[in-house]
């Protein structure tokens, strides 16, 4: 096909759309920052914020050509050499065209395609910190994200998102077993989930945990983080179809009712099995819902994508106990989520695929039988059992040598003043300055309005 001059419209969306997904990591650090403790919430927010510092200057380096270079082994791996530090795909030449339906062709630069998706491994890193709130050394946390996105999720996103094309030859899930992953629901959220449960189990539980209340302790902080994810996810999902399309607008809609009726879906059951819907449930519910339909939302219809959302909020729900029941300290629930959210995402597809959909596949429901399910299970197994195998090396290795648990004297006392040296919320200024209002003495002021702290030390 002779390439045609670049698609602005195309290009536009596709940055756009990675902007949506980049705001997604900070929203995150809101997210899990307001599940922890006070003590901890500027180093849950710091876990976050380092894997977006870290992860973007890898991907740059050598991780896109990992994840999209051409293979190297059997759909393994892509030549991390191919486009080491990008070289090549500044040229206005290098441009890629995807046949988005027989009548609409569209052409963008490389580029774009590179920041799309930075962003989702950015982001996959840091959805694993949720799992070890509290306890993780932050340097050896940054030292464990860069090896476990060089040798787990780069090789992965390889598999699952990169597609033969001409004679570039791709992953062996997209290609060879045609497992059907719109948006990442085993690259990412599989992916992170499993690794998340390894690294809960290598540093072992909190101080406290199962004795002590650990409850959020900014849940407003919560509520905005699950409203930027839900926000950031149209990005996420709908541009993954890489054009404005039909597709994008069908994965839209069905993003965006599967993650309400996950979210009622989760309301409903903290109603029966407690008494009362809270807000917490709400924010997990949206998250449970858009992390389910990400694999699904081009496979399935709007009517799928609700049962899709249904069944993950009460699913989701439900797993989030099992850590009391099964003896591991996954402290925001990155196992019940994402790796229960994501299987069931992943495995949906089997079920509720309809050839009406953008993926055009039916499912055991729509007269397909079980061919697309043991296609969907296959994929799934692999991405858990690879990520799970490695990240249990990797963390028993920086555990073993540099040490990945923070000391319980710290970890007591709070891991932000312990690994950083502050805290979030300066509460003993705030409190000087209440007793003053009430005594009715302030601090006095220079001419400029600034406190005289000389003369506020010898009052």
């Amino acid at each position: 096909m002779t390439p045609l001059e670049i698609d602005t419209g195309t290009t536009a969306w596709i940055l756009t759309s990675a902007s949506l997904v980049l705001l997604m990591t900070p929203g995150l650090a809101l997210f899990y920052g307001g599940m922890v403790r006070a003590k901890s919430v500027l180093n849950m927010m710091m876990m976050s914020f380092g894997a977006l510092a870290l992860i973007s200057v890898l991907w740059v380096l050598y991780g896109y050509s990992m994840a999209f270079g051409d293979d190297v082994g059997r759909g393994l791996l892509g030549d991390p050499l191919q486009y080491l530090g990008l070289k090549g795909l500044m040229s206005t030449d290098n441009t890629v065209t995807v046949v988005a339906d027989p009548e609409q062709i569209a052409t963008y630069p490389a580029m774009a395609f590179v920041g799309f998706q930075a962003v989702f491994a950015i982001i996959t890193v840091a959805l694993i910190s949720g799992a070890i709130a509290d306890r993780a050394k932050f340097s050896t946390w940054m030292i464990f994200s860069g090896i476990w996105a060089s040798i787990v999720y780069f090789p992965v996103a390889h598999w699952v998102f990169d597609f033969s094309a001409g004679e570039h030859v791709g992953g062996w899930i997209a290609n060879n077993l045609k497992a059907i992953d719109f948006a990442g629901g085993t690259a990412v959220h599989i992916n992170a989930g499993v690794a998340g449960l390894a690294l809960a189990l290598v540093l072992g539980k909190r101080v406290g945990w199962r004795r002590d209340p650990m409850r959020p302790h900014n849940l407003t902080l919560v509520m905005i983080g699950a409203g930027l994810l839900w926000f950031g996810w149209f990005g996420f999902n709908a541009g993954s179809a890489v054009t404005a399309n039909a597709a994008a607008s069908t994965v839209w809609v069905n993003t965006m009712v599967a993650t309400g009726a996950a979210a009622l879906a989760w309301l409903v059951t903290e109603k029966i099995r407690d008494g009362h819907p809270t807000s917490l449930g709400a924010a997990s519910g949206v998250v449970a819902g858009l992390v389910a339909i990400t694999p699904a939302c081009s496979a399935v219809s709007p009517v799928g994508a609700i049962l899709v959302g249904l069944v993950a909020g009460v699913l989701c729900a439900l797993a989030v106990g099992l850590k009391y029941k099964l003896g591991y300290d996954d402290s925001l629930d990155v196992v019940g989520v994402h790796l229960v959210g994501g299987l069931w995402g992943t495995l949906a597809i089997g079920f509720l695929a309809t050839a009406e959909a953008p993926a055009g596949v039916d499912g055991l429901f729509y007269g397909g039988g079980v061919d697309q399910l043991w296609r969907q299970a296959v994929g799934a197994l692999a991405v858990l059992v690879y990520s799970l195998v490695l990240t249990l090396i990797i963390g028993f290795a920086l555990q073993k040598t540099i040490g990945f648990r923070l000391d319980e004297e710290s970890e007591m006392a709070g891991i932000d003043n312990a690994e950083h040296a502050e805290t979030g919320y300066d509460l003993g200024n705030l409190t000087s300055s209440l007793r003053g209002a009430l005594s009715g003495t302030t601090a006095p002021r220079r001419a400029d309005g600034d406190i005289n702290h000389d003369e506020e030390a010898t009052a």
